[in-house]
């Protein structure tokens, strides 16, 4: 191992030592030779950060993406730190003693920043270089041993022992060459002869301390001539100034002078700015040959030269030029000309809505190339979102989830960073980031209603659709699409009678309906997504089955025993109405479908009898005369009031008798007594209407009274009131609205009986009215007639 070896290495141990001192603040250096080969290991990063190459590898440890990745790369099996592309020191630093090139690495779950600093060692890439590949120096005869003449020294791109250490010139007879720190001349050992010898021809070798070492040439050109004994002086041997960056071109900035003891052309002096190889910055300025005002000419940027060095020539105009050189020190002032840039890392594609708040979505670098409070940056999110930055390391920040998201009302956002520095004008950069939040099964299915009434006619055929009860997912994708099963309340009886199409909800009957047997079928619907896991309601379905005409009326006995003989007898004296008989009948059905009417069909226009069309009381309608039969064959019809009508008929026989004092206990107490009650009947049912009435006004007088002492008004929900009118019909009101149930005028016997039920018997039939509480109407006999209202 050779010296420079050495010192690499004891270099190297130095830096682990510093990062191993410093690995609490997550930061490494390391070393890295130029020109390394691709796949050269630069470190162990597993082993200096303390994570075995397992959790490297798991934990997806990576570089952040940047201006200096790309020439490295991470071994995440090994957990080395490789070369991945091609490092040249003089193309990334240029004659900077120091080349450090500063990589971030991440690592995942949770998220944590490391940054790497690595210094790139010079190699002995670069061979001496002069400006110019021949000098021409033109040299006064008279000049005396000891005289010096500056020459062009030559640059290296290399820096340390690897740049220029020596020059030489092979032997001549008149010049030897002496170094300076920064400078190398010729210097004159014996006088000169122009007519012995007009032009001197040197080779100047400027070789570099690299092993092995390199070397450049120069060739110089000596003319000699004659009396030119006074060289130019500048005033000062080192000039100092300030210039803004972004300076106009054109913009003075330092006048040079330099004055010469000769006279005439001998003593007039010309400027130059003296070009270097190792920095193209001298390109920036131009100097006046006559007066020696420098003034920019190009773009100066603070960010690429902080400070430049000019090195001025004066010459004067002999036939012998003499010449002399200063330095000229610029200090460029930094202005605030570049806005921060903003650089964004996602870390997932998409948030989950269930994600939980602290979790970072995305890595954002701040960099700024102005300096000082021009660099200084300030990083903030415009307009409110469910994120928050939070400062991780520097200008690092991590985007963070700061609250609860919900994909069902914002399904993405657009976060707008906004990066300001502190100069002054300010100036500021921005980025848009897009977040997707997806979707998890976080809603249940929901059904328009929690209650669903359908109404299907009794006899409706096998099959058909009754309903399509579907319900709305909030959720996409898998967790809304929804399937729809019965979910059985009475016993499982619903899965007998009706099926459910589990992808549309449609509802199909597997049976015909009997108003007769059922009025009403109670089952729930269960509708439930895909999700994981699944999520479900429930909505419950009434099925209301309508009645239909399909039952005929049915005589009550005694006329309805088979076989028997409907036959009645009346007196030959018997008075204008006198009463025959009473057939009843009653109907399966409900409604007007059992609202019966009774008709004497047979014979048609009897003018003898008559026949109650509700009530089906049997009456004369004259006296006998001696014309009459004494036998009378009557044919009773009992219709029903469905469409179409269903009817039956059933005979009776009356015979007039002339003597019936064998039937008399029997057949006149009937009569009478049926023409009396009825007589007794109509002022009996009179007084207790009047009654009635009297005392439902009064209990609504004293309801109202109360209820206006205690709130001040009426009370809003009021005792249900029943009002008899005069045309025989009944009102029934409550809570401010009113049903009427209205019966013929020849219907004294009927008898309304109103009260509340949450459930009405099987037989009922729903009403709807005027749009308000739902009543259930049941006539259970007909002929009878007894109505029951029912209310919902």
């Amino acid at each position: 191992m050779d010296v420079a070896d050495g010192a690499r290495a004891a270099w190297m141990k130095a830096l682990l030592l510093l990062c191993l001192w410093d690995l609490g603040c997550a930061q490494i250096s390391y070393s890295v030779s130029e020109e390394a080969k691709k796949g050269n290991v630069v470190g162990n990063l597993a082993k200096d950060l303390n994570l075995s190459v397992q959790e490297m590898e798991s934990r997806m440890f990576q570089l952040v993406v940047g201006s200096n990745s790309k020439y490295f790369e991470v071994n995440r099996k090994s957990g080395t730190l490789l070369v991945n592309d091609r490092i040249d020191r003089e193309e990334l630093c240029e004659s900077k003693q120091k080349c450090v090139l500063n990589v971030e690495a991440m690592i995942h779950n949770p998220h944590k920043l490391y940054r790497i600093e690595i210094n790139v060692l010079d190699i002995n890439d670069n061979s001496p270089v002069f400006p110019d590949q021949t000098v021409i120096l033109n040299i006064i005869e008279n000049m005396l041993p000891g005289d010096r003449f500056p020459l062009i020294t030559a640059s290296d791109m290399d820096i340390g022992s690897n740049s220029v250490k020596t020059y030489k010139i092979h032997s001549n007879d008149h010049f030897s060459l002496e170094m300076q720190s920064d400078s190398i001349e010729l210097v004159l050992q014996k006088p000169l002869d122009r007519e012995r010898e007009s032009v001197i021809k040197l080779v100047l070798t400027a070789v570099d301390g690299g092993t092995p070492p390199r070397s450049g040439s120069m060739q110089i050109l000596i003319n000699v001539l004659d009396i030119n004994d006074n060289s130019p002086v500048f005033t000062k041997s080192l000039y100092k100034v300030k210039v803004h960056e972004n300076a106009s071109i054109g913009t003075k900035i330092l006048t040079v002078s330099a004055a010469d003891a000769d006279d005439g052309n001998n003593g007039e002096v010309s400027y130059s700015i003296v070009s270097d190889a190792r920095s193209s910055a001298v390109d920036l300025f131009t100097i006046s040959q006559i007066s020696g005002e420098i003034t920019v000419k190009g773009n100066i940027d603070y960010e690429e030269y902080p400070a430049i060095e000019l090195k001025i020539q004066a010459q004067d105009n002999a036939q012998s030029p003499r010449m002399t050189r200063c330095k000229v020190l610029i200090e460029v002032v930094d202005v605030n000309d570049n806005a921060p840039e903003i650089s964004v890392t996602l870390l997932m594609n998409s948030a989950s809505e269930d994600i939980k708040p602290g979790t970072d979505v995305a890595l954002i670098t701040i960099s700024d190339k102005d300096s000082g409070i021009n660099g200084k940056v300030e990083c903030k999110i415009i307009a409110p979102s469910p994120f928050k930055l939070q400062l991780s390391y520097k200008n690092s920040y991590g985007l963070v989830v700061n609250e609860a998201l919900d994909r069902e009302r914002v399904s993405q956002y657009y976060v707008t960073i906004v990066a300001n520095d502190e100069g002054t004008p300010s100036l500021s950069s921005s980025t848009v980031i897009t977040i997707y939040v997806s979707d998890v099964n976080d809603n249940a299915p929901l059904f328009p209603a929690h209650v669903i009434n359908i109404n299907v006619k009794e006899n409706s055929p096998v099959g058909g659709l009754l309903a399509s009860v579907t319900a709305r997912d909030l959720d996409i994708g898998e967790n809304a699409l929804v399937s729809y099963s019965l979910f059985d309340v009475e016993s499982g009886k619903v899965s007998n009678m009706m099926n459910i199409n589990s992808h549309t909800g449609e509802l199909y009957s597997l049976k015909t309906f009997d108003y007769e047997e059922m009025n009403r079928l109670q089952f729930k619907v269960q509708a439930t997504d895909s999700g994981v896991p699944p999520l479900s309601s429930n909505v419950t379905v009434n099925v209301f089955i309508l009645d239909e005409n399909d039952n005929n009326p049915v005589f009550l006995p005694p006329y309805s025993d088979p076989g028997s003989v409907n036959s009645e007898n009346i007196p030959y004296s018997a008075e204008v109405g006198y009463f025959v008989a009473k057939v009843r009948a009653l109907d399966a059905d409900s409604g007007y479908n059992a609202l019966l009417s009774y008709h004497i069909t047979e014979p048609k226009g009897t003018n003898l009898f008559r026949i109650g069309t509700s009530t089906g009381e049997i009456r004369t309608k004259r006296r006998m005369s001696d014309n009459d039969l004494k036998t009378h064959p009557l044919i009773i019809t009992v219709s029903d009031h469905g469409e179409p009508s269903l009817s039956t008929s059933m005979g009776i026989e009356v015979v007039v008798v002339e003597n019936m004092d064998s039937l008399q206990p029997l057949l006149r107490h009937v009569p009478v007594k049926e023409e009396n009650f009825s007589n007794l009947n109509l002022y009996l049912l009179i007084a207790i209407v009047s009654v009635s009435v009297i005392f439902l006004l009064s209990l609504i007088a004293l309801i109202a009274a109360k209820c206006y002492g205690t709130d001040g008004a009426f009370s809003s929900s009021s005792a249900p009131v029943v009002t008899t009118h005069p045309d025989g019909s009944w009102s029934y009101s409550k809570s401010t609205q009113k049903y009427d149930v209205c019966f013929s005028s020849d219907t004294l016997k009927s008898d309304v009986v109103v009260f509340p039920s949450p459930f009405p018997p099987a037989d009922a039939e729903l009403i709807s009215i005027n749009g308000g509480d739902t009543f259930s109407l049941t006539q259970t006999l007909p002929n009878t007639g007894v109505v029951r209202l029912y209310l919902l």
